[in-house]
C-alpha cells in the first residue's frame, strides 16, 4: 500500500514522500481502516519537524486523523464491523491508504455526515469543545482567544455562542476580521490597530474577561493576559508563533492570575467515558443544526502532500486542508 513517510525530521514541504510499504494487519482489539480522506493538522506538521510532544522513530509515517471504511477486524472486536464508516482522531500513520487503530478509539460516523466533515470531526472539534468544557464559564461570561481565525479558534467561537458564552477573538491582521464576519463570527479585533485593546473594552462594555486562550506564544501571550480580569486564567493551547511566552510580570502579580496548559491528547485520554460520549453527542448535534461548521479549503492527492503541507500555513485559508489517497 502507499503511505506518506519521512526519513528525517524537517520542513514537511521538503521531507515528505509517498512510499510503498507493507499493508498492516490488525492485532487483538484493533481494526484496519481503508482511508477515504485525512486531515492535515498543525500538530501533524510539528511532529514531522520533530518539535512536538510526540517524536516517532524514523523512518516514520505521518498523520493522525482520517475517515475511512473498516476492512478488517482483529480478535475480540465486536463493536465495529467490516464495511462500517468510522472516524479516528488519534491513529498515528493515518496518511496512508490503510491504517490500523484500536477499535475503542474509532467513532462510527452517522450516514448524514459527509466524508469532508467526518475527516476532521475528532481532533480539532473535540479539542475545542473539551477546552470549553474545562473552563468554569456560564452563559453570559466572557472569554478571549487569539488565533481566532484558526480552526480551533473558529470552533471555540461557534461552540461558545451555541452555549451562550461571549467570545472575543484576536487576529493579527485586519483582513481576517472580515473573513470571519463572512463566516458569521463576530466580536473579532485585529491587534495591528493601535487602539485594539480599546476595541475589546467597547465590545465587552466593561464586563470582566475571566478566561483567555493563547495559541500563538511570544508577545501574543501577553496581549491576552493584559485583557484578563483579576483572578483570570490564561490557558496555553498552542505556540504557533513562538515557543516562548512574553508576559508582563505585573499582569500576573497584580491580577493574581493563573497560567495553565491544555493538551488535547492528554485530556482526551484521561476524560471519563460518559463525559467524552456526551461531548461527542453535542458536537454531532451542533453540526446537525448548523451552529458548528467544518469547512474545507482544499483536497490534495497524496502525491501532492508537500504542497498540501505548505498550503496549511497560507494566510486567509478558510477551512481545513485534506488529503485523499
Amino acid at each position: 500500500m502507499r503511505a506518506v513517510m519521512h526519513q528525517e525530521f524537517g520542513d514537511p514541504a521538503k521531507v515528505l514522500t509517498v512510499e510503498e510499504i507493507d499493508t498492516p494487519e490488525p492485532g487483538p482489539g484493533e481494526v484496519r481502516v481503508r482511508t477515504l480522506l485525512a486531515s492535515i493538522h498543525n500538530h501533524d506538521l510539528w511532529t514531522i519537524r520533530g518539535s512536538y510532544g510526540f517524536k516517532p522513530d524514523l523512518p516514520a509515517r505521518a498523520g493522525t486523523e482520517a475517515v475511512g471504511i473498516v476492512d478488517a477486524v482483529g480478535e475480540g472486536v465486536d463493536r465495529l464491523a467490516v464495511g462500517q464508516r468510522v472516524a479516528s482522531g488519534g491513529a498515528f500513520g493515518a496518511w496512508a491508504e490503510q491504517f490500523v487503530a484500536p477499535a475503542g478509539g474509532l467513532i462510527p460516523v452517522p450516514d448524514g455526515i459527509p466524508d469532508e466533515v467526518a475527516a476532521q470531526l475528532v481532533s480539532m472539534p473535540f479539542s475545542a469543545i473539551s477546552l470549553l468544557a474545562s473552563l468554569d464559564l456560564a452563559p453570559g461570561d466572557w472569554l478571549v482567544q487569539n488565533a481566532a481565525n484558526g480552526a480551533v479558534g473558529r470552533m471555540v467561537a461557534q461552540l461558545g455562542r451555541a452555549r451562550g458564552i461571549n467570545v472575543v477573538g484576536l487576529v493579527r491582521r485586519a483582513a481576517a476580521v472580515g473573513e470571519l464576519a463572512g463566516q458569521g463570527i463576530g466580536n473579532v479585533v485585529a491587534t495591528d490597530a493601535d487602539d485594539w485593546s480599546d476595541q475589546v473594552a467597547a465590545l465587552t462594555a466593561g464586563a470582566p474577561i475571566t478566561f483567555g486562550v493563547d495559541s500563538v506564544g511570544g508577545r501574543a501571550s501577553g496581549e491576552v493576559m493584559s485583557l484578563l480580569a483579576e483572578n483570570g486564567v490564561l490557558v496555553v493551547f498552542g505556540a504557533m508563533q513562538s515557543p516562548t511566552m512574553e508576559i508582563a510580570s505585573g499582569d500576573v502579580i497584580f491580577k493574581q492570575a493563573t497560567i495553565r496548559g491544555f493538551w488535547g491528547s492528554t485530556v482526551n485520554r484521561t476524560m471519563p467515558h460518559d463525559q467524552r460520549r456526551a461531548l461527542f453527542g453535542e458536537l454531532l448535534q451542533r453540526i446537525g443544526d448548523g451552529s458548528l461548521t467544518l469547512p474545507v479549503d482544499a483536497i490534495h492527492p497524496f502525491d501532492d502532500v508537500r504542497a498540501a503541507a505548505a498550503a496549511n500555513a497560507e494566510p486567509g485559508r478558510s477551512g481545513k486542508v485534506l488529503l485523499r489517497p
